[in-house]
């Protein structure tokens, strides 16, 4: 009878070792797959907002200018005159984007509506 007893006690003990299994899988998870979509995803959306005039690295290290964008090819200039047509995905990174936009003015510190002054302590 007390045999009986001690062993219904054990049972207990073998979840731990499944516990440890998914905690595993979970570390794994957060510290492996995790980062990886996010880099996949930043990467994707680069490619995505590629423009015209953008300087770019492509996977095999060719350094080029972005001369026209389709769906799914970006046509680039190697050198003057020298254009190559490649798929997005072969797009490694964009160095500098094409400045389009006009440059923003600084703005002025307001509360409430009112430009802040401050005070010159001497």
């Amino acid at each position: 009878m007390l045999h009986a007893a001690a062993s219904s006690g054990s049972g207990g003990g073998s979840f731990l070792p499944l516990l440890m299994i998914i905690l595993l899988f979970g570390v794994m998870y957060f510290m492996m797959i995790r980062p990886q979509q996010k880099r996949r995803r930043e990467a994707e959306q680069m490619q995505r907002n590629l423009t015209v005039g953008d300087d770019i690295v492509t996977i095999g290290g060719l350094h080029a200018t972005v001369v026209s964008v389709d769906d799914d090819v970006v046509t680039v200039e190697l050198s003057p005159g020298v254009t190559a047509r490649y798929s997005r995905p072969a797009i490694a990174r964009v160095l500098s984007a094409h400045a389009t936009s006009e440059p923003v003015e600084p703005s002025t510190d307001t509360v409430g509506g009112s430009v802040v002054e401050r005070e010159k302590k001497d």
